[in-house]
């Protein structure tokens, strides 16, 4: 198994503004496109699938009112898949994308590898390092604080659980992931999305409390970066 290698600097803030932020709308439309690029079994599409679904789910609940802070809803939503979108953008054009995405591009073709890792180490990237990050670009952009954001976020968190189960249900490869004894069961299982989800809210937190620590900021930043891709990578051991 590969190694992650140490981010040489923290991720740049994605710089959005009120004038030029996308709508929701139009990152659920780039997320179109991508599918329609790679073959069905690209592990890169196979994430990209999941994460469509969720946004569009997301984009549905918004319409029906279901969040009360449409505009902090929005925002972080759109903020958040940017991280992602960016990621793409910086594999596609050879770059070095975030350590916690680079385990699955660099996967993203092994035949050992099967569909609900593929999923599940995306959602780990999206939830355990660009979620944090997200909830920090949006309370930069709607100039406000991380309590502000907390309905949102509950709101976002509660359609990504039930995606996820979704997602366990839809590409679970047969009856041998119900037995116990089968490795991938274990490793697949002994991560939460709810716990990812709740570090994500510390991290935010915390990185907020920094913003006026720049340096520390930077290095917490790298070192979540790093721990995320070290997770996903493990999520990634092909199997026979």
């Amino acid at each position: 198994m590969g190694q992650i290698e140490q981010s040489t600097a923290a991720p740049v803030p994605v710089p959005v503004t009120d004038a030029v932020r996308p709508s929701l709308g139009a990152v659920v439309e780039r997320m179109r496109g991508l599918r329609s690029g790679w073959p069905a079994t690209d592990g890169v599409a196979v994430f990209n699938r999941v994460y469509l679904s969720v946004t569009e789910e997301l984009g549905r609940r918004i319409d029906r009112g279901e969040f009360p802070d449409r505009r902090a809803a929005v925002t972080l939503d759109v903020l958040f898949a940017e991280r992602y979108l960016s990621a793409v953008a910086t594999a596609v054009e050879g770059g070095r994308p975030p350590a916690c995405w680079r385990p699955l591009f660099q996967h993203r073709r092994h035949p050992g590898v099967r569909p609900l890792q593929f999923a599940m180490a995306g959602i780990n990237a999206h939830i355990g390092h660009d979620l944090a990050l997200a909830v920090v670009d949006t309370c930069r952009t709607l100039d406000c604080e991380p309590p502000h954001l907390e309905g949102a976020f509950e709101h976002v968190g509660e359609v990504l659980t039930l995606l996820e189960e979704r997602i366990r249900e839809d590409l679970m490869p047969g009856p041998d992931l119900l037995e116990i004894a089968d490795p991938l069961t274990h490793l697949l299982g002994s991560w939460s999305l709810e716990r990812a989800r709740d570090a994500a809210w510390s991290a935010a937190r915390l990185l907020w409390r920094m913003r006026e620590l720049p340096g520390l900021a930077d290095e917490f930043t790298e070192r979540l970066d790093t721990g995320v891709g070290l997770v996903g990578l493990c999520m990634l051991t092909p199997w026979p």
